[in-house]
């Protein structure tokens, strides 16, 4: 007899698509446009998606880069925002020209391969939205384009308006020419931050000052230099104290700390600003790539933790590719886009020698430096995690739920009570901590930002506690929707088929305490139903 498989298991339904490509590639920077490119010319049906214009609601809550309440009121005025887009990413056109679909305010929330657990999945599938609809596109490839972020820094008065990611403060002025602040302070100095203070410059923004707690710059001495000409001061050895004003920043004082980030006392320097600008660390944004299963690894050489790729920027899940700053970043690749515009063509072709990866400077010691100078001192008064308050004591100093001291002295272990009851991470979360344990006791990294402006700093506290190196703590980890999605497109979404729908209480093979609309017979009656019968109560 041909095999027929069960009518209430999942065997045999495909996943709804609205939609199939050849190439899905996600982000429309120099990789992603790259790749699109190289994807169409090889006769390739292509969708290129990019969130950009972001809508200001999502900029308020500081997503998907630490905006800080920098912007203008231009961000609400849709068709000025999507006009400035196309203006600014002159690569858009080319695409358009060579038969790429493109999709603008198009978000990917969530990335899935087939695997152990997904066996039944046709191919690599993601999950898009824009401001109307939630869908699922199934591709033959998806290059996963995403860029990077800005680590964030808690310091007095760092959650007033004007405190904000230099890529964000970046985004709002080249992209959108929305950029509010326009006496700007920056914190860091690799090659990324003194680049992208130069293009603000460029944008007519006074770069006040640079600062870092180091004795030199981390990027290329030229760059300071540049910076410096154009009425820049650098005040190395220096770390935030407290950024002053009412609701928005109007200056930033500044206290001396040695190499590693300490504070050594001495006299305290104020600069007058409207805005403070986070460049103290780039992040590869993972999120999708993470949350999708594929396996990522710490490389200080790529910029902390990035995707394991072979020669052809292909990732451990089939089907899924990553180029560009997602990919690792380092300031040869900072300093030339040709080299990210390589991994893109080379994500769908591999038709291009890989390009050696230069380090800038320790990123782990780095790190663990600006937390020490900034994050330490900062005071029971002010948040690593803005979204769910979380104070770096409350994480240095987590203890368990008091139910669990009742327990284990009900038990008359008094011993073990006392241990995990102890003041220190160790005793509680042993000698590895990782961030997914305190983001389930504090909530840290658990808000609206998705743990994008603590996700790092949570790291170097659990590495400072620990005596762990920065590397050693492993990453918090990611899950779909890697965006914040409404209810009301959460709903739209359609995930399952009518036949897998019509079974869904029976998936997990459990008994039901009802009988199933498909096998009430005509005629039903409470008193006609078996009664031996097993059910879920039982």
């Amino acid at each position: 007899m041909p095999f027929e498989p069960d009518p209430k298991s999942i065997a045999g339904n495909e996943l709804p698509l609205a939609e199939r490509t050849d190439v899905l590639v996600i982000g429309a920077g120099p990789a992603g446009l790259a790749a699109a490119l190289q994807a169409a010319s090889d006769g390739r049906s292509v969708i290129l998606v990019d969130e950009n214009p972001i809508s200001a609601a999502t900029m308020g809550e500081s997503l998907p880069l630490h905006f800080g309440g920098g912007m203008t009121g231009a961000v609400r005025n849709r068709n000025a925002m999507l006009e400035a887009v196309v203006s600014a990413m002159p690569g858009l056109a080319e695409a358009f020209e060579a038969g790429v679909d493109v999709r603008l305010g198009t978000a990917c929330w969530g990335l899935y391969a087939p695997g152990a657990d997904v066996g039944w999945l046709p191919g690599p599938v993601a999950g898009l939205m824009d401001e109307t609809r939630s869908w699922m596109v199934g591709a033959e490839r998806i290059v996963v384009a995403a860029g990077r972020r800005d680590m964030g820094l808690a310091f007095q008065g760092w959650e007033k308006e004007g405190v904000m990611g230099i890529g964000a403060a970046l985004r709002l002025a080249t992209l959108y020419d929305a950029l509010r602040p326009r006496r700007v302070v920056v914190l860091g100095t690799s090659a990324e931050t003194l680049q992208a203070a130069l293009m603000l410059q460029a944008k007519g923004v006074v770069i006040a000052a640079i600062v870092d707690p180091g004795a030199v710059p981390l990027g290329p001495a030229s760059l300071v230099a540049e910076l410096e000409a154009g009425g820049a001061q650098c005040l190395f050895g220096h770390a935030p104290r407290r950024a002053e004003g009412a609701e928005t920043v109007d200056a930033l004082t500044l206290a001396p700390v040695d190499a590693e980030g300490r504070s050594v006392g001495g006299l305290e320097t104020r600069i007058a600003c409207d805005g403070v600008l986070l460049g103290v660390g780039h992040v590869p944004v993972v999120e999708l790539l993470d949350a999708a299963g594929c396996r990522v690894v710490f490389d200080a050489a790529r910029g902390g933790i990035v995707p394991v790729l072979d020669a052809a920027q292909a990732t451990s899940k089939p089907g899924i590719y990553a180029a560009g700053d997602c990919a690792g970043i380092w300031p040869g690749k900072t300093l030339d886009p040709a080299i990210a515009a390589a991994e893109g063509r080379r994500a769908i072709s591999a038709l291009v020698a890989p390009v050696a990866v230069i380090p800038d400077g320790n990123l782990g010691e780095d790190r663990l430096a600006w937390v020490r100078a900034a994050v330490l001192d900062a005071g029971d008064t002010t948040y690593v995690c803005q979204c769910e308050e979380v104070t770096a004591r409350e994480i240095l100093e987590l203890r368990p739920p008091r139910y669990l001291n009742q327990d284990m002295a009900a038990s008359g272990d008094g011993a073990v009570a006392a241990r995990r009851n102890a003041r220190d991470l160790r005793s509680l979360l042993g000698d590895r901590p990782h961030p997914d344990q305190v983001k389930r006791l504090t909530r840290a990294g658990m808000g609206t930002c998705q743990g994008r402006r603590c996700r790092e700093q949570v790291a170097a506290l659990l590495a400072l506690a620990s005596g762990l190196p920065y590397g050693g703590v492993a990453p918090a980890s990611h899950r779909a929707p890697v965006r914040p999605m409404p209810m009301s497109l959460a709903a739209t979404t359609s995930v399952e088929s009518a036949a897998m729908a019509r079974h869904w209480d029976t998936w997990f093979g459990m008994p039901a305490q009802y009988v199933p609309f498909w096998e009430v017979p005509a005629q039903y009656t409470a008193a006609g139903r078996p009664r031996d019968d097993e059910v879920a109560s039982e």
